[in-house]
C-alpha cells in the first residue's frame, strides 16, 4: 500500500489495528512505534515513553543538537544509539501534557503526544520560528487556516516527521516544493533516539554535540538555532 494512503487509513480508523501489526508497521516505515501508535489511536506503553528527565537538561540537550550540521547529526545519532540503556524507575511517571489545556481536535491531540514522546514540553523544543503561543494554540486545536501549513513545515523536523507524512496524518495538502522552514527530519531522527536518556546522558549528549559542532553560545535570550534543512540530502 502506498505510504501516504496507509498513514492517512492509520489515522483515521488505526484503532482497528492491532498495536504489534502497528509496531511492525513502523518499523517499516522508519516511524518510531510510540508515534504510529498515538496516529492510529491507541496508547502509548510505558517501556515507550521516556522517563522523567531534568526540563533545564532536555532545553540545553535541544539547544546545542540543534547547531549540528547533517553529518554531524549522524555522528550524533550513532553516539546516542550506543549508549547504555538504564532502567527507567517504578512506578513509571508520566509526563504532563505540553498544552496548557486539553486538546480540542483529534491531530491537536495527535501534535501534543508526539512532542511528548520526545520528553519535551513546549519551553524545551528548540527554536522553530514560531512562538510559544502559537505552538499551544497547535497542541490545542490545529485547525487549518492560512498559516498551517508554514505551522507544520516549522514543527515536523524537531519531531522526526519529513513534511509529506506529517501533513498527510492532519489532513492537510501538500503541495510540493514546500521545505521544512528551519530543521529537516534529521534533527528529529536525534531527538527520537534520544527518547530512553537519563538526565545524565542528555547532559553527555549535549557535550558531545557542541565538540562535533562550532556552536555559538548566543545565551538564554537568544536562543538561536542553526537550521541546515536547506542542505538536507533528503530534498531534491
Amino acid at each position: 500500500m502506498e505510504r501516504a494512503i496507509l498513514l492517512s487509513s492509520l489515522a483515521a480508523s488505526g484503532t482497528d489495528t492491532a498495536p504489534r501489526r502497528l509496531i511492525g508497521l513502523a518499523a517499516e516505515l522508519d516511524i518510531p512505534a510510540a508515534d504510529l501508535l498515538v496516529v492510529a489511536g491507541h496508547p502509548v506503553p510505558a517501556e515507550l515513553q521516556p522517563p522523567e528527565r531534568d526540563t533545564e537538561a532536555m532545553r540545553q540537550f535541544a539547544y546545542r543538537v540543534s547547531h549540528c550540521d547533517h553529518s554531524q547529526l549522524a555522528a550524533l545519532e550513532a553516539f546516542v544509539r550506543s549508549l547504555p540503556r538504564v532502567a527507567t524507575p517504578d512506578p513509571f511517571v508520566r509526563l504532563a501534557w505540553p498544552g496548557h489545556r486539553p486538546a480540542e481536535t483529534r491531530f491537536a491531540a495527535v501534535l501534543g503526544t508526539l512532542i511528548r514522546n520526545r520528553g519535551f514540553g513546549i519551553h524545551e523544543l528548540p527554536l522553530m520560528g514560531l512562538s510559544r503561543s502559537t505552538l499551544q494554540g497547535m497542541v490545542c486545536r490545529s485547525d487549518p487556516s492560512p498559516h498551517r501549513r508554514l505551522q507544520l513545515s516549522a514543527v515536523a523536523g524537531p519531531l522526526g516527521w519529513t513534511l509529506p507524512d506529517l501533513f498527510t496524518i492532519a489532513d492537510e495538502p501538500y503541495p510540493e516544493g514546500l521545505r521544512p522552514m528551519l530543521h529537516c527530519h534529521h534533527l528529529g531522527r536525534v531527538f527520537a533516539a534520544a527518547v530512553p536518556l537519563t538526565t545524565a546522558q542528555l547532559i553527555e549528549t549535549a557535550e558531545k554535540a557542541d565538540r562535533l559542532s562550532p556552536r555559538e553560545d548566543h545565551g538564554v535570550w537568544q536562543p538561536v538555532s542553526q537550521g541546515f534543512a536547506e542542505e538536507c540530502p533528503d530534498l531534491p
